[in-house]
């Protein structure tokens, strides 16, 4: 039925005139509800791992080597992450609250997104998180603030997309058809970084629109379909495990 609708779906709208400008600024903004901290975990259990020599990225101060606090995250599936914890949270107490909270909400992240993601840096301060290098980057400062808007899942969902999709489909020819077809993009930040962005800004909004869409308004998903239906059709064809999103 999904796929019925969005073939009728996108018979429509290709007869309808694009925008030319993309619809939003960045696409973790647009609504808090698409995946919430109430949603299910695939996240089993951590056991502490000890203290060992590796080197990490922070925003602070680019590439460093310390001697994080090692955590072993498990999952339902069988996947393991090594959630890594900057010593300046002082003592493996601290450390690990850290470390669970993050790889259970990692845990509510598709298979398709977790499936490259073997490590996860956690640190303090108020800086971006990030995704790429099989690796979730935290700075719980500004997790602190997407906390409060209700936008910690959809920023995490944003990278790891970059961290599982990007290698795979951002030169892909198809998805550079795709782009070109759909003469537009979903968000500025995607348009002003095509390459680098616009997997992760397209990949939330496909989520939204079309496994999500009871949590979103039917004039946002009318939105979304409308800005980018040859990216959305793209994400279909690709037969993705989504199978979290019907637990």
């Amino acid at each position: 039925m999904k796929k019925l609708f969005l073939l009728l779906a996108l018979s429509f709208i290709s007869i309808q005139s694009f925008c030319k400008e993309p619809p939003f600024w960045g696409t973790i903004f647009i609504d808090p509800n698409i995946v919430t901290d109430s949603d299910p975990s695939v996240f089993i259990s951590i056991s502490y791992k000890g203290r060992e020599l590796r080197e990490m990225f922070d925003r602070r101060h680019s590439w460093i080597k310390l001697t994080p606090f090692l955590f072993e995250a498990k999952y339902e599936n069988g996947g393991i992450i090594e959630m890594q914890v900057n010593p300046e949270f002082n003592d493996q107490s601290s450390a690990e609250i850290e470390a669970r909270k993050y790889a259970w909400l990692i845990g509510q992240l598709p298979a398709v997104l977790r499936k490259d993601i073997e490590t996860s840096w956690i640190h303090k301060g108020d800086e971006s998180v990030g995704g790429g290098n099989n690796n979730i980057l935290i700075h719980t400062g500004r997790t602190k603030k997407f906390e409060r808007d209700g936008i910690l899942e959809e920023a995490l969902i944003h990278e790891a997309s970059h961290t599982s999709l990007d290698s795979y489909h951002a030169n892909n020819h198809a998805w550079l058809e795709a782009q070109s077809k759909d003469n537009n993009f979903i968000s500025n930040y995607a348009r002003d970084n095509p390459l680098r962005e616009d997997i992760a800004e397209s990949f939330l909004t496909y989520l939204a629109a079309i496994h999500l869409s009871d949590r979103i308004s039917s004039e946002l998903k009318l939105l979304i379909l409308s800005t980018i239906p040859n990216r959305i059709e793209y994400f279909e064809n690709q037969n993705f495990d989504l199978s979290q999103y019907s637990r």
